[in-house]
């Protein structure tokens, strides 16, 4: 497993389709961040690729960064952790906005759960 840290929070490659993101707290995610984002998993990772973003810190979006934070048609799916309610919301609200996207995404509050999920989602779409 590699682990880059970026200017807003860390990437961490976990095979060559599965990236773990972490951004840090306190962090407002804006556009040029989510292009640089976008630029590493491009960059980084073998398409169709999958996230498993770790939402154990707090932090935003500005308008921008929210409808382009999850663009790329290279992302097959999306497993996000949730420690809290707060965290929760805001995931819902980001994949409400979003709806028209047709996100293959799903809520989860245990870590390894996810990845597993992720996992066989990915083995799924080798059978097809």
């Amino acid at each position: 497993m590699k682990v880059f840290i970026l200017p807003f929070g860390k990437i961490k490659i976990l095979d060559p389709h599965i990236a773990e993101v972490i951004i840090n707290e306190g962090v407002v995610m804006n556009s040029e961040d989510v292009d640089a984002y976008h630029d590493f998993l491009l960059s980084n990772l073998e398409a169709p690729f999958s996230l498993l973003v770790n939402k154990e810190n707090s932090y935003t979006y500005t308008y921008d960064a929210q409808i382009k934070i999850a663009g790329l048609e290279e992302i097959q799916c999306m497993a996000v952790v949730l420690y809290n309610y707060n965290a929760e919301m805001a995931t819902k609200i980001l994949i409400d906005l979003n709806k028209g996207n047709n996100w293959n995404i799903k809520l989860f509050k245990d870590r390894d759960e996810a990845l597993n999920w992720l996992v066989r989602m990915r083995k799924n779409r080798a059978i097809i």
